[in-house]
């Protein structure tokens, strides 16, 4: 339970304040962070979000939900270039200190990234007496490289300042594994004692398996599953020339295809699909409710991650990789350092990039149904142990605690 979690760790918040900055998305759509929130609230804390409004769904204002009191702010995706990302920037920051007043004094305001701007509002915050912590969802520079492709430029050097800049201002850093951790040590300055690890763990309640539906295979004996968004870095374009290998160069007809999930990218994959003539093996659902999501991981023999390798992705951390394991599913991926920490035994591994190898490696274990069930049992292992969010609470509580340490009683200035 969450809050035996917290009271074992003797880091109560009772009485505290805590401030969440989202910029990139809404909450409680955000998964990891919403998890953090109910995981301080348990813990004793007065837990407030600020993040953009949804366009499906957290379209609300203003909201309380378990506890935890939402603020929202209408936000236009960034569309144009990088005059498109000003402008959105800009936006998020001027609502983020507009409510960050009305919220008031705090005694730590978290900060996520993507974009590493957010330490402006927190800096405001800090002179009023909180303490920052710097919630590292991703390595912006690296995401820059792998998203646009254009080198280390005038942009990369100034996304580079601003992670510099963001690092200096945090009093705590939260990384998602070990390498985002070297990262904040060795190119942030950081102590390593004020790094702590928090990896992102599927919520399991949300993951749990149901009968297979053998009607989702479209008559085929295989359904291969991929879950995740889809934007330029994911490797959808990756998968779809894997099946197409699989097809053509291994004769293999005997699966359907299911890619669950939306993103920037989408069209443009549904385009490459029909190029090449995989419009009728493969299906794109766009984003879908929970239950239907897990219908399809029930009855997937295969789940994949396509993501190549590249400057971001060797280092992180999937969600979907996750996902996969909590639902039992064996999985095929690329060749990626943080890939084999999370997976380990519950995939298999192509060589970076190589798509005649993934589509090998798929069809693979779809000749092996007892291999495809241990890969499956394995995973759930290592979510249900390690890698469980149980553990990823304690470092969070542990974090909190490292950042109010040596201010019991002190309460933030108004």
């Amino acid at each position: 339970m969450l809050g035996d979690t917290a009271r074992a760790s003797g880091n109560e918040g009772r009485g505290r304040r805590a401030l969440i900055l989202v910029e990139n998305l809404s909450v409680p759509f955000d998964r990891r962070v919403w998890q953090e929130c109910l995981t301080l609230r348990d813990a004793g804390w007065e837990v407030h979000v600020i993040c953009p409004q949804g366009t499906k769904r957290d379209t609300e204002a203003e909201a309380e939900i378990d506890g935890v009191r939402i603020h929202r702010y209408p936000l236009r995706a960034a569309t144009g270039g990088p005059a498109g990302y000003l402008r959105e920037y800009g936006a998020a920051l001027w609502h983020t200190a507009r409510l960050a007043r009305k919220v008031g004094p705090v005694h730590v305001v978290h900060a996520c990234n993507p974009p590493d701007l957010l330490f402006l509002p927190a800096l405001r915050l800090k002179r009023l007496g909180a303490r920052f912590v710097f919630d590292q969802h991703d390595l912006v520079p690296e995401l820059y490289l792998s998203r646009f492709d254009r080198g280390e430029d005038l942009l990369y050097r100034a996304v580079r300042g601003l992670e510099r800049l963001t690092y200096r201002a945090a009093d705590i850093v939260l990384a998602t594994n070990e390498s985002y951790k070297d990262v904040a040590v060795r190119r942030g300055g950081k102590r390593p004692e004020d790094v702590f690890v928090v990896r992102s763990a599927p919520q399991i309640e949300r993951f749990q398996p149901v009968p297979p539906e053998p009607e989702l295979k479209r008559g085929k004996p295989h359904l291969l599953c991929y879950l995740g968004v889809m934007g330029p870095q994911d490797g959808v374009d990756y998968a779809l020339r894997a099946l197409a290998k699989l097809r053509d160069e291994l004769g293999r007809t005997d699966w359907h295809a299911v890619f669950v999930g939306g993103g920037d990218a989408f069209d443009a994959m549904v385009e490459l699909s029909e190029r090449l003539g995989l419009s009728d093996q493969v299906q794109f659902t766009g984003r879908i409710p929970d239950a239907d999501l897990v219908r399809y991981l029930s009855t997937a023999d295969v789940c994949l991650s396509p993501d190549p390798r590249n400057p971001l992705n060797d280092v992180s951390t999937m969600n979907k990789v996750l996902e996969y394991m909590a639902m039992g599913r064996p999985i095929v991926s690329f060749e990626l350092r943080e890939a084999r920490v999370s997976a380990g035994d519950a995939a298999l591994y192509a060589p970076a990039n190589d798509e005649a190898e993934f589509a090998r490696l798929v069809a693979q274990l779809m000749d092996d149904p007892e291999r495809r069930a241990e890969m499956g049992k394995i995973g759930q292992e290592r979510i249900s142990g390690r890698l469980s969010w149980r553990n990823s609470q304690q470092s969070l509580l542990a974090a909190y605690d490292a950042a109010c340490r040596g201010r019991t009683g002190r309460r933030p200035r108004r």
